[in-house]
């Protein structure tokens, strides 16, 4: 079978939001992040209040992807151990055996990464930068595509433990799941009166629209989006803008800017261009920097939040022509 060719890879991957669409309603923003996301080799944090489908959503994505996924609900008393694998005496041989983790899959959905204490949520960094797990002193590498779709509730932190910056930097974009409009909501009651069943995708309708291989030949593509001066210039003026912003008391440092750069160049290459404009850097600055950046206690309380201290910076920078 031939390999599929850049544009039969990109009709492969648009379809999928009207595959998705089929258990999901009204997401779009959503499932169009996860989708460059694996064209970036990238991580996502899905941050919505509960019952707004963020499991839901990343298991159509598995389904319509034809990839394998795993859950893990991550509690106070999770071990790294329960995520990554461990070594298991086997009395028969005598000799101790390697047992995977759930981090051994395509997508991994962490629900709730931030209720497990920090030496957990450590144990998916090695994961989420190298591609690869640790045990005993032996690396074992991870499954081609590998995404961690990690969740948190924005609203009840108490007994929480928040990422530090340096784990939320390794996340590629935070996308918000907001709450669904009055018709999408109407919608969702309408399927779930006509007998739509969340834990059966294929009685809903769900068939695989693409695969591993669309996705490897769209990422060839996306590494051939060409961009020019002007518009890497653009993503640094709007990166070190964030740095002497009097709002923030950190701004995105030059991995938040290659971040950008990346996010542009899958959105391009997804709109059907082969060079990235201006843009293309706005649509994806705000899910890509937001969780980059870090308020002065004086502008939270002001009511100020990163995005709209993000959109001020995106309407100051001079736009390249």
């Amino acid at each position: 079978m031939s390999a599929p060719t850049a544009d039969s890879a990109r009709a492969s991957l648009e379809a999928l939001r009207t595959e998705i669409a089929k258990a999901v309603v009204g997401q779009d923003p959503a499932i169009t992040g996860l989708v460059v996301a694996l064209l970036c080799r990238g991580h996502v944090l899905l941050e919505g209040v509960p019952g707004v489908a963020k499991t839901l959503l990343v298991r159509a994505l598995a389904a319509s992807l034809e990839l394998d996924m795993k859950r893990v609900q991550f509690t106070p008393d999770l071990m790294p151990s329960d995520v990554t694998g461990s070594l298991v005496y086997d009395a028969r041989t005598a000799e101790f055996s390697f047992q995977p983790g759930p981090v051994f899959t395509h997508l991994l959905l962490a629900d709730e990464i931030n209720r497990t204490p920090p030496k957990t949520q450590a144990s998916l960094l090695e994961a989420m930068e190298e591609r690869q797990v640790t045990v005993d002193g032996v690396p074992r590498p991870l499954p081609e595509p590998f995404l961690v779709a990690a969740t948190q509730n924005p609203v009840e932190y108490e007994g929480t433990y928040p990422l530090p910056e340096a784990q939320l930097d390794r996340f590629l974009l935070k996308l918000t799941v907001p709450l669904p409009s009055r018709d999408d909501e109407m919608a969702v009651l309408m399927r779930h009166a006509q007998g739509f069943n969340p834990g059966d995708l294929q009685a809903a309708g769900l068939r695989p629209v693409a695969n591993a291989t669309d996705l490897a030949a769209a990422r060839t593509a996306v590494a051939t989006t060409s961009v020019s001066p002007e518009i890497t210039g653009y993503v640094v003026d709007i990166c070190r803008a964030t740095r002497d912003s009097p709002s923030l008391s950190l701004g995105v440092s030059p991995r938040g800017a290659t971040a950008l750069l990346s996010t542009a160049r899958a959105w391009a290459w997804l709109t059907g261009r082969d060079y990235v404009i201006p843009d293309d850097v706005k649509a994806l600055a705000l899910p890509t920097l937001r969780h980059r950046v870090q308020l002065r206690p004086e502008a939270e309380m002001e009511g100020i939040t990163p995005d709209s201290v993000i959109q001020a910076i995106l309407a100051n920078v001079p736009v390249p022509r």
